[in-house]
């Protein structure tokens, strides 16, 4: 059974950091685009951040750029966030998603993603 499993949501002040961690299990996505969205009550869910199979290539929505970083260990098979200054407006459920048909890239479109994660909530206080 392919799983992603998100972890280190939490409570955050604005100004602070978070890091978010995904694990995959069941096979191996050491080949495959990566990427992260998040979804805010009553909003359409959205593209974050997105990583290559190699790591080598990365890409951000404007929202986030400068703040967070994605990263990837595909000997451990895992996906990483890293969020800093985080805002009130990055308060929402936070997903990890990969890429399978796609190949190796990643892609800013939720329908290019054939596996998901359940989510990990995200909250910044003001």
């Amino acid at each position: 059974q392919v799983q992603l499993v998100e972890s280190g949501g939490g409570l955050v002040q604005a100004g602070g950091s978070l890091r978010l961690s995904c694990a995959a299990s069941g096979r191996s996505f050491s080949g495959s685009g990566m990427g992260w969205f998040r979804q805010a009550p009553g909003k359409e869910r959205e593209f974050v951040a997105g990583i290559s199979w190699s790591g080598a290539s990365t890409w951000y929505a404007d929202p986030v750029k400068g703040r967070f970083t994605i990263s990837r260990d595909n000997a451990k098979n895992t996906v990483a966030l890293q969020m800093n200054s985080v805002k009130p407006e990055d308060t929402a459920v936070y997903y990890c998603a990969a890429r399978v048909r796609g190949g190796t890239k990643y892609s800013t479109l939720t329908y290019e993603y054939d596996y998901w994660g359940q989510g990990t909530q995200v909250t910044v206080s003001s």
